[in-house]
């Protein structure tokens, strides 16, 4: 077949999967597709790439990545005035997630580079006016959901053709070793993995609502072209190599959130209580384990490198973590400032994250701004655990994401912001856990 007929045959199923979408998502509104492709955008290469006009290297971005993300700015301060958006009660219900972005724009100040610093928290502060956009849709739920199928009904076939029909966008080959690595849509491999875990998660979970007949397709066929996407999904995770140690840190988080997911089914079953406190004490312990773990320089407690055909120093990581360390500790308590570690120097000796998302807080914003960050998501635990007690679905959903996240973050980095990949979940979970158990409770009611 030849790449022209390829992308013709994928652009046409997937706009047969949007309109599907549509159908199914009646109770949002046309201005939803700002978010949508706010989302997409963070979510694949740079426009910059797409459209090869250059001007994408890591400090001074691409211009039309800039003039888009600032019409989606616009744009959502807009809507948001004109839907009468409370700024005190989401200042009131998201205190901690205020005060770490506003902690982001404060560090600005000490970054050796404070313009490209500030761009890039504007980024951030873009990622929370989308949250607050889809939370003033008439359907929340509808709406996310909705963005969600949006984003896997583009991006998992045209990572295929890409990959298989246009190998210069959608493959490369490693820096040191010179392997082979899918990329598809994402920049990367590891971003192709976080794209597929969301994804396989997302649909698995949508699946087992159906089942359970708590969700109904659009169309008798919905559910079969899912299931087509969702083994397209775990083709791509498994990389060229086809197995299940491609993406190592990919297939640890997808497990957990797989195991996270049938237990709390089964608790529930079972009429096991949760406790609030234990959720917590998880969650710490895995926040804790995952900044200890750089320092350490390995996996300890239990090591299971092994086990994906990795060797000890986890495919490299132990020693970009040793050069790493020492710059942190040069600014331990308030770090560098918020994007103003990562360069084009220290990329030429290193690498273009941390592979910890704990030790790029750490680098970014200080121990300092750890703490803040720990807190925030100690504080969305305790969200997720309320809506679960009044939507067990979504509830059940947004744990099994917090779960991949920090768990994913070990040897990962996508927490240093809202804008890679699992983080964006997080502040969804955080922004929207009141309105959910306020809509719940309304459906209760009725």
């Amino acid at each position: 077949m030849s790449p022209t007929l390829a992308l013709l045959i994928c652009t046409l199923f997937v706009l047969f999967m949007l309109r599907i979408d549509h159908k199914q998502s009646t109770g949002v509104s046309f201005a939803l597709w700002i978010p949508t492709i706010w989302m997409l955008l963070i979510s694949s290469k740079p426009l910059g790439v797409w459209f090869g006009i250059g001007g994408v290297d890591m400090e001074s971005g691409s211009s039309l990545d800039r003039s888009v993300l600032t019409v989606i700015l616009f744009l959502g301060l807009i809507i948001l005035l004109n839907r009468h958006f409370s700024w005190s009660n989401a200042i009131k219900e998201n205190i901690w997630l205020m005060l770490l972005i506003s902690y982001m724009l404060f560090s600005v100040l000490w970054s050796d580079l404070p313009f490209v610093s500030f761009k890039r928290w504007i980024k951030e502060f873009i990622a929370v006016i989308i949250a607050f956009f889809i939370l003033t849709e008439p359907e929340p739920r509808q709406a996310l959901q909705s963005i969600f199928r949006r984003t896997i009904y583009i991006l998992i076939p045209f990572s295929y053709v890409l990959i298989h029909y246009f190998p210069d966008l959608g493959r490369e080959y490693a820096r040191w070793t010179g392997d082979l690595m899918w990329i598809g849509v994402a920049t990367q491999k590891n971003g192709l993995g976080r794209l597929c875990l969301f994804a396989a998660f997302f649909l698995i979970w949508t699946f087992i609502r159906r089942w359970q007949g708590r969700d109904v397709p659009a169309t008798g066929y919905q559910t079969f072209f899912e299931v087509l996407i969702l083994i397209l999904t775990f083709w791509l995770m498994g990389g060229p190599q086809h197995n299940f140690s491609y993406s190592a840190t990919t297939n640890v988080a997808f497990v957990v959130g797989l195991l996270a997911l049938n237990g709390l089914f089964w608790m529930k079953k079972r009429g096991v209580a949760f406790g609030p406190t234990i959720f917590i004490i998880i969650t710490a312990f895995i926040i804790v384990y995952g900044t200890i773990t750089p320092f350490v320089g390995s996996l300890s407690l239990v090591d299971i490198s092994s086990i994906f055909k990795r060797n000890e120093t986890l495919t490299g990581r132990s020693e970009i973590w040793a050069i790493l360390i020492p710059y942190a500790m040069q600014k331990p308590i308030w770090g560098h400032g918020f994007g103003g570690f990562w360069t084009e120097e220290i990329q030429s000796i290193t690498s273009t994250h941390a592979h910890n998302g704990y030790l790029d807080v750490v680098l970014n914003v200080g121990f300092f701004g750890l703490l803040l960050f720990s807190i925030f998501i100690l504080s969305c635990s305790r969200k997720v655990q309320i809506v679960m007690t009044h939507d067990f679905d979504w509830g059940n959903l947004f744990i099994c994401f917090l779960l991949m996240a920090i768990v994913h973050n070990i040897a990962e980095s996508t927490i240093v912001g809202f804008t890679g990949g699992l983080s964006v979940i997080l502040l969804f979970m955080s922004v929207f856990s009141k309105r959910l158990t306020e809509v719940s409770e309304k459906c209760d009611v009725s």
